[in-house]
């Protein structure tokens, strides 16, 4: 006899709708999947036999064929077991073909029975709803997740026998409703605030824009003078996610199986600090099935490389792609997969090998040709996609023993999100959330530099020999420097100047 239902895996970020065709029919008992099967979903055939003999149902001694289609697309989920489940006990006249027609079913099945979380529900229930179905079958710990979609009914068994007699109406199934996760009690969360940096004022104003623009930054200090703690602290000052932002970081972190508890919509910005040892694969994704990186993992939100000299060359290369185009496209022989990499890149590095290169209190005892060799791993094309550049001093002694209150991370965090809703309304046609991610045919539209402003900027140009990508990159952080200043329409002199100084010359050339 033969059935069909529905289950679904993932390709990137999205679901697939995998249609599950089971025929059970009489000859010598097997049990074989045909549609390009990875090693987990083959492995299934041993789960689901199991699993059904457990939960106390019979299961006919019949030649058992499963096709997973479409056939060309490799399969890797265990959360196929329950569609395959579904359908042999379909295809045995167990269930009634026609009751599940209307359901997408994912989960993982344990040899009890019961139904295991699996990654990637919520945009496996996006494609769902997209595909005209309005039923979902997911397990317990998955629930909250795909109720995040509207428009679907969503429903959790406990196990694969609670959710056969639903169908065979021997009991009863209620649509699942949001569980709160547990708060543990007695904890304190500890939160980097800008205000725990003492001076560096220079410094705070540049991550300050670079948080309003969505605009990258190098910075090059000597040890000790706050670059790592500056760094973890951009978070703090970013503006909330949108609901539509939200989607996308919880699409891709429950592909990644990185949602905790309770799997409800992620609110917070990511933060990713992959140590310089990662491989590029684990920076930028990859694998025989492609998965994400940690470019991926930082999507709307800060990625953050502390010694960056010390990251391997090919894998600083291979950030060119996802800071330009703000996505990651790779391909193999399965086919080609594109990750979103929207974020902000913060770099920081010390000057020299021994650290104190330029610094009149300590003698940098590295050779010329030791900063050449330690530099040279910052190529031009790769500082040339990093907006802003500076030079982070030592901490003067006056401001670390100052009792004067420095600025909050909450009140740098209003001024950010003025700017951003400024630049959500000029760039609402374009589907762009802040200046950073304007190409060139839109600053030309949409940013206005005065004609003294736009002298300044020709004898920068002219003077510090500047590449078209560096021109735009300007205009763009004077642009967010405007909306900084009340959102004024015509960026000004002042606001080109100060975009000039933010991007200064660090002299890795001159070496």
């Amino acid at each position: 006899m033969y059935a069909r239902t529905f289950g679904a895996s993932t390709m990137g970020v999205d679901g697939l709708i995998i249609k599950v065709e089971v025929d059970s029919a009489g000859g010598l008992p097997s049990f074989d999947v045909v549609g390009l099967p990875s090693g987990s979903v083959r492995e299934s055939k041993e789960r689901v036999r199991t699993a059904i003999k457990n939960s106390g149902l019979r299961m006919r001694p019949e030649k058992i064929t499963v096709n997973l289609a479409p056939a060309e697309i490799k399969k890797e989920s265990a959360g196929l077991d329950l569609p395959i489940a579904i359908g042999l006990l379909a295809a045995q006249g167990r269930i009634d073909f026609e009751k599940i027609a209307d359901f997408v079913f994912a989960g993982e099945l344990s040899l009890d029975g019961k139904l295991c979380t699996v990654n990637g529900i919520l945009p496996i229930t996006i494609t769902a709803r997209d595909a005209g179905f309005k039923k979902i079958v997911v397990p317990p710990g998955n629930a909250n997740e795909a109720l995040l979609v509207d428009s679907v009914e969503v429903f959790a068994p406990e196990s694969l026998i609670e959710l056969v007699d639903f169908f065979s109406e021997e009991g009863e199934l209620k649509p699942a409703t949001p569980q709160t996760a547990e708060v543990e009690k007695d904890f304190i969360e500890l939160v980097d605030d800008f205000s725990d940096v003492q001076g560096q004022f220079m410094a705070k104003r540049a991550l300050e824009v670079a948080a309003a623009g969505g605009h990258n930054v190098l910075m090059v200090g000597v040890p000790g003078s706050g670059k790592t703690m500056l760094a973890k602290r951009v978070s703090s000052i970013l503006p909330e996610l949108t609901r539509e932002e939200a989607l996308e970081v919880t699409k891709i972190y429950s592909v990644a199986g990185k949602i905790g508890a309770g799997g409800g919509l992620i609110t917070k910005r990511p933060f990713q600090n992959p140590n310089h040892d990662s491989s590029t694969a684990a920076i930028i994704g990859g694998g025989t099935i492609p998965k994400p990186g940690q470019v991926t993992l930082a999507h709307h939100g800060v990625l953050f490389l502390d010694e960056l000299p010390e990251f391997q060359k090919a894998t600083l290369e291979s950030l060119r792609e996802p800071l330009e185009e703000r996505k990651i496209t790779i391909s193999r022989v399965n086919g080609t997969i594109t990750f979103p990499s929207s974020l902000i890149l913060i770099c920081a590095m010390n000057p020299c090998p021994c650290g104190w290169y330029g610094d009149k209190e300590h003698i940098c005892n590295c050779s010329t040709l030791e900063i050449k060799r330690y530099t040279r791993k910052l190529s031009g094309p790769l500082l040339d996609r990093i907006d802003i550049h500076i030079r982070v001093p030592k901490v003067k002694y006056e401001d670390l023993s100052s009792k004067r209150k420095a600025e909050t991370s909450a009140e740098v965090r209003k001024r950010v999100t003025a700017a951003r809703k400024i630049q959500l309304e000029r760039l609402s046609k374009y589907r762009l959330f802040c200046n950073a991610q304007m190409n060139h045919a839109m600053i030309k539209e949409l940013c206005i530099v005065s004609p003294e402003a736009e002298d300044l900027l020709k004898e920068v140009f002219e003077v510090k020999k500047l590449s078209a990508r560096s021109y735009d990159r300007i205009i763009k952080v004077a642009r967010t420097i405007a909306d900084l200043d009340n959102g004024a329409d015509i960026i000004s002199v002042r606001h080109i100047a100060e975009a000039v100084k933010l991007r200064d010359d660090l002299g890795f050339d001159n070496r």
